[in-house]
């Protein structure tokens, strides 16, 4: 099967207390399991896609055949889009710090590092029901943050409205914060910065100017 579940950089309970080692494991090894194993059901059969890594299966997943087109958006966003979630954060005081290049683009765009994370997590808070809030570079080379739905992201060229290189991205579903806690997202929301891995930020930032 050409996908599989990628290894942790770090034990389950690394990001301890802001995600716990429970979560984490149901997390990766029965959600982002789902995907893989589903997307690669989907693509039995078409040996062109199975060749695509996952960025190009995303990018082209909107001219993907009627018969598995939304296999394949729903369960290659959701293996893109976790295997990038486990890169983006990292145990407390390991991810470093935004580079000067990167905070400079983020005061650009959004006032301050802190009015950056206020609007990140406030397009979490108003996806409703489950998706991701994003960090991304557009193709001008301007930064934004959008909201996608369900496990659609900002490649998918031809279904999702603004796209652009994801930066930095969060997870909204339920299953990612549930059992910790509950109903309140926004609780997450404010705990999940101190296990953001800005040297993994930094790194595509570079890589995209």
């Amino acid at each position: 099967m050409p996908f599989t579940l990628p290894a942790l950089p770090y034990p389950e309970n690394a990001l301890e207390p802001s995600i716990d080692a429970l979560t984490m494991n149901i997390h990766r090894t029965k959600h982002h399991q789902a995907y893989v194993d589903n997307l690669n059901k989907a693509l039995e059969g078409h040996a062109d896609l199975q060749s695509k890594s996952i960025e190009e299966i995303c990018a082209s997943v909107a001219t993907m055949p009627d018969a598995i087109k939304a296999a394949v958006r729903n369960n290659g966003g959701g293996h893109y889009n976790h295997s990038m979630f486990w890169m983006w954060m990292a145990p407390a005081g390991q991810g470093g710090e935004p580079s000067a290049a990167l905070t400079a683009s983020i005061n650009k765009s959004f006032g301050s590092m802190d009015e950056f994370k206020a609007k990140l997590a406030d397009a979490g808070m108003k996806r409703f029901g489950s998706g991701w809030s994003w960090l991304i570079q557009k193709h001008d080379g301007a930064l934004q943050i959008i909201s996608t739905p369900n496990q659609d992201n900002p490649l998918m060229n031809g279904l999702v409205e603004t796209l652009g290189t994801p930066l930095l991205g969060v997870d909204v579903w339920e299953h990612a914060y549930y059992l910790k806690y509950q109903n309140r997202r926004a609780d997450y929301l404010k705990s999940w910065w101190s296990v953001v891995n800005w040297n993994e930020v930094n790194k595509r930032f570079k890589a995209s100017i």
